[in-house]
């Protein structure tokens, strides 16, 4: 009797990739140096805005080793612009974003020049001795003071500091009611202003580049996460055929959307080969990581909320200031828009407006930040729902229960104009109330209360949903992105019997390629061993949309699975030759054609090597079957959960101290348990660090302060609690394995749950919001601020607020 394997899908496979990785036998962009190879130091502005009015290069060309020093000017009319891939408004301003400042530098840290050297250090060295002349220019930082009338501009030449404003309504689009009708009618009226701080991607590998110009093609190795796209945007923008350029992202240390980029060293790389018809290599510093890679975040958030008294929701304004820094990097002003499609969340709100207005500010761009635009939207949604609680002295997790879509009104159709397709609020809110002891802590909360306790307990929730898998096309099309949202990827069955995939995602530790290999061993019933998995070489994997978003189970995922179930289809035909059978008469199970009711067939194998051989084909069939496949979901696909967390505050130090966190999430069907584990881990450490740590801070002149791990916070292990994750399933009906997509889950819910904790702990001292990230100086701020203006202390109680007779929140 034949055995049969265990399946490989929902199996917790140690990932195929670390045993290399952990062992040192990386190949990181540095590592590569081709002969002959020129390293590059980039000269960056210490000024937030100036006009450069002088270059002196002259010290710099004479020290050793320095073969060229390039400015900005030099290069004016071949560096290009920096490419734009969403413009969300045809009235949308652009400035023009050069790699390299030629006249004016817009934010401190943008390159001005560039030295190339036989040695790293002697570029640097060069750099140093570089002298610019600049003349001040008015710096602007503020998004208020940026959007009126009489402010000084970041570019001049648009006549304006707004980028767009982005605006949906659910009346005008038929999706809800009207909500300035909602808010006016309300028998409640919550109005907040909420601070997304500006955070930095802290990814483990800095950027690096190197470009080789002296072969057929030009081929570009980057520390990027979308090595195809960048591949398109550089022969669009510098005027070079797509075919003469090949990228390769080889292991690539973490990018959390720092590395969906197509950046001015990469720009000023490429260029730089080119014109000395040699390799050159760039690779930053960590402070020119914090300074010049773009961040995220960066919003103000004003939030009006209407309901009636027993807590019914029936209204949602959302306005947003949204900095883009000083230029529109790839999908720079759509970051937002993603989240006007998710500030509704679970739950059934009637009426709803967005409207967002992206400034330009002298500061770092912004752009994608794991999330990008939903983590926002979690935030100010979450936050606004324990505020309508407390304004009616309810539970917060009873205003929840009492507004969100419920198991049984799937599929539901959003106010936002989503297409929810599954999902179960009930399972996982009770299976992460069960497992935190919720009743039990709100009682030990209100002791501590009652006992006036100088630390005070508080307990945060977050249910969230998310949209995963940036795609579909329709869509995409539909918000003015410049691309698709499709993934392609191909099967090459080996005459050995073994099996390559190649996949047009490109991983950078989310372990894809132990996941395909799971996939393709389930679906073609070989061992997971004997598939090899190739990704992030343009000339390996010519179509691709890369990586970011979730989407490469959701997306790039699901394109292997076609392309496994085209093998089989064009190996059916030859099996059933073989086997000298109708094709009806066959069955394909584990690998293996068989015969109905007999014990004949062949394994996938055989069929394979009988292929290669094409010694015996059917007459008209052709001798592969090796297949291609892309694949364009219908829907997003909608992975929710509910996180909570116990906080204890220490009311007079400001300390607080995360001591219990539960999460249970459902991700649809699960490929690895274990690598779901690390993502949600990794996920939760993203958010509780904007939480309580994480802040790009700036000073009046618009100079970074937190350029270095001294000064700019991302916790270790050591500053993280332990987790209790858990999860729920309930599968995606827009793919045929129904996942849905892990990757930003933590990061989302996190923030509001431990920010809710917060200030659920201090709400009887009339604290209402901890600016993030809630530092021990913050926290303590805000008490001693609620106590000079007379307000309850722990003791006291509840501290509910009070509703005035129009029903407003006060």
């Amino acid at each position: 009797m034949t055995s049969v394997a265990e399946p490989e899908l929902g199996r917790s496979r140690k990932r195929k990739e670390d045993a290399r990785l952990i062992t040192g036998q990386t190949r990181w962009t540095d590592n590569h140096t081709p002969m002959g190879t020129l390293h590059l130091a980039i000269l960056r502005s210490p000024m937030a805005h100036a006009r450069i009015t002088a270059i002196d290069t002259e010290a710099a060309r004479e020290m050793p080793g320095v073969a060229a020093v390039i400015t900005g000017r030099d290069i004016a009319d071949e560096q290009g612009s920096l490419p734009c891939a969403w413009p969300i408004t045809d009235d949308m301003k652009a400035p023009t974003a050069p790699p390299m400042a030629v006249d004016e530098v817009c934010f401190a840290g943008e390159a001005v020049a560039v030295v190339a050297a036989r040695s790293a250090a002697e570029a640097r060295d060069a750099a140093d001795a570089i002298d610019v002349d600049y003349e001040d220019l008015p710096v602007v930082l503020d998004m208020p003071s940026a959007i009126r009338s009489d402010s000084p501009l970041v570019h001049e030449d648009l006549g304006t500091n707004k980028n767009a404003t982005w605006t949906f309504d659910s009346a005008e689009a038929g999706t809800g009611g009207d909500v300035e009708q909602a808010l006016a009618a309300a028998e409640v009226r919550v109005e907040r202003e909420f601070r997304q701080q500006r955070l930095i991607p802290a990814f483990m590998e800095p950027r690096s580049v190197v470009v080789d110009p002296t072969g057929e093609q030009i081929t570009m190795w980057s520390a990027t996460q979308v090595p195809h796209i960048l591949r398109v945007m550089l022969a669009m923008s510098l005027g070079v055929s797509e075919s003469k350029i090949r990228v390769i992202a080889p292991d690539v240390g973490g990018g959390f959307g720092g590395k969906l980029q197509v950046t001015p060293e990469e720009f000023i790389a490429f260029v730089m080969a080119r014109r000395l018809n040699r390799p050159v290599k760039w690779t930053e510093t960590r402070s020119e990581t914090m300074v010049s890679g773009h961040h995220g975040r960066d919003q103000i958030q004003k939030l009006s909320m209407s309901a009636k008294s027993d807590g019914t929701i029936t209204g949602l304004k959302v306005e947003l200031l949204a900095d883009m820094g000083a230029y529109l990097r790839l999908v720079t002003p759509g970051v937002p828009i993603l989240g006007a499609l998710m500030f509704n969340s679970i739950y059934k709100i009637p009426a709803y407006h967005f409207s967002c207005t992206n400034v330009f500010t002298n500061k770092t761009p912004t752009d994608a930040y794991r999330g990008a635009g939903r983590p926002e939207a979690t935030f100010g949604i979450e936050r606004m729902m324990d505020e309508l609680a407390n304004e009616l002295g309810m539970d917060p997790m009873e205003v929840r229960r009492k507004n969100w879509i419920k198991h049984e009104e799937f599929p539901y159709d959003t106010v936002a104009g989503l297409t929810y397709d599954s999902g179960n609020y009930e399972a996982a809110t009770d299976k992460a109330v069960d497992l935190f002891g919720y009743t039990s802590l709100r009682e030990e909360q209100e002791r501590r209360r009652r006992d006036g306790d100088a630390v005070q307990l508080g307990i945060g929730i977050s249910t969230f949903t998310e949209m995963c898998g940036l795609a579909p096309s329709r869509v995409l099309g539909s918000l003015s992105y410049g691309a698709g949202g499709w993934e392609s990827a191909s099967i090459r069955m080996l005459p050995t019997g073994k099996v390559e995939v190649v996949t047009g995602v490109s991983p950078h530790g989310q372990g894809h390629v132990t996941a395909w290999s799971q996939i393709v061993a389930d679906r073609l019933g070989v061992p997971f061993e004997d598939v090899e998995v190739l990704h992030g070489d343009t000339q390996v994997s010519p179509k691709g949309m890369d990586t970011y978003g979730s989407r490469s189970l959701t997306v790039g995922g699901m394109a292997v699975v076609s392309a496994a179930d085209k093998v089989i289809d064009k190996a059916r035909p030859i099996a059933a030759h073989m086997l000298e059978c109708a094709e009806d008469d066959l069955e394909y199970t584990g690998g293996r054609f068989g015969v109905r009711g007999t014990d004949r067939g062949v394994a996938m194998g055989e069929v394979a090597l009988a292929t290669f051989a094409a010694h015996d084909l059917p007459d008209g069939v052709e001798p592969s079957i090796d297949a291609d496949a892309t694949f364009d979901p219908e829907n997003f696909s909608f992975p929710h959960g509910t996180h909570l967390c116990a906080i204890e505050v220490d009311t007079e130090t400001g300390h607080v101290k995360i001591r219990k966190y539960v999460c249970v999430d459902d991700i649809g069907s699960v490929v690895n348990p274990l690598i779901v584990e690390g993502q949600v881990h990794g996920g939760l450490a993203q958010g509780i660090a904007q939480a309580l740590y994480e802040e790009a801070i700036y000073d009046e002149e618009g100079t970074l302060t937190t350029g270095t791990f001294a000064e700019y916070l991302v916790p270790s292990a050591a500053d993280l609690p332990d987790f209790t994750t858990d999860r729920t399933e309930t599968k995606a009906t827009s793919n045929a394995l129904g996942v849905k997509g892990v990757g930003e889950a933590g990061t989302i819910a996190s923030t509001p749950a431990v920010v809710n904790a917060i200030v659920d702990a201090l709400r009887p001292m009339g604290v209402k919001d901890v600016e993030m990230p809630c530092s021990p100086q913050r926290v303590w701020r805000a008490i001693t601020g609620s106590r000079s203006s007379g307000t309850t202390t722990p003791e006291s109680g509840g501290g509910l607020g009070s509703i005035d007779s129009q029903g407003g929140a006060r």
